[in-house]
């Protein structure tokens, strides 16, 4: 590939340079979401729900709410330990009191924990499948840009084959760099949707076993 030719065509020279700045403005935002999504996702609420859940299970079974607690706040901002720390709480203020472990009070808790931390988990993703999608569609509109200005060269008077040329360049290269940015884009959105939905799972699951272990049902 000669890469001159290709960065040419993000200077003024060219007449396709709208197109493929739209786009390279288009790939900044995409991989700024990916690195966003990615610390957020697999290192700030990433946690190994199976082992916490074990470690919180032997403390809610000493009846060491407190302990259990102070696990949950030890894991920061993790999805899982978040929500768990809601229903921990109630049990604890609960005993504390003097009375029963309510359920009603315990599935209010994990909604409320839910409510807060789910949204967290989706933002910004689907932006990334948008900006695929929108990659895509301005190196298609580049493509046509460029086809056009290549057949109005070849009909002119006096149209050469450096103006044709320069046309079907236009056309390869926003079309080559739209995909720049869908591939990743939408490889990149899967990934973080799965992710996503396993951390969703994992909580789903866990606070189901946690309110059942606080309230004796089994």
């Amino acid at each position: 590939m000669n890469w001159s030719k290709f960065f040419h065509q993000f200077s003024l020279e060219s007449s396709g340079y709208v197109f493929m700045w739209l786009i390279l403005f288009f790939l900044v935002i995409v991989f700024a979401i990916i690195v966003e999504r990615w610390v957020y996702l697999w290192v700030r609420s990433n946690v190994n729900a199976p082992r916490f859940w074990a470690e919180i299970q032997k403390l809610v079974g000493k009846g060491d709410y407190q302990k259990a607690i102070a696990m949950c706040k030890s894991a920061g901002k993790k999805a899982l330990p978040q929500v768990m720390l809601k229903c921990l709480t109630v049990a604890d203020t609960a005993e504390a009191a003097g009375g029963a472990v309510v359920f009603r009070d315990i599935q209010d808790a994990v909604d409320e924990a839910s409510l807060e931390i789910m949204p967290k988990l989706k933002v910004r993703t689907n932006w990334l499948s948008q900006l695929g999608n929108i990659g895509t569609l301005t190196g298609l509109m580049g493509t046509i840009f460029g086809l056009i200005q290549s057949f109005e060269a070849s009909g002119a008077a006096g149209g050469g084959a450096t103006a044709l040329a320069a046309g079907i360049s236009i056309a390869m290269f926003t079309t080559l760099w739209g995909l720049c940015v869908a591939i990743p884009a939408l490889l990149s959105y899967t990934l973080i949707d799965n992710k996503t939905q396993a951390i969703i799972d994992d909580v789903d699951e866990y606070s189901v076993k946690l309110i059942n272990l606080l309230t004796g049902v089994h």
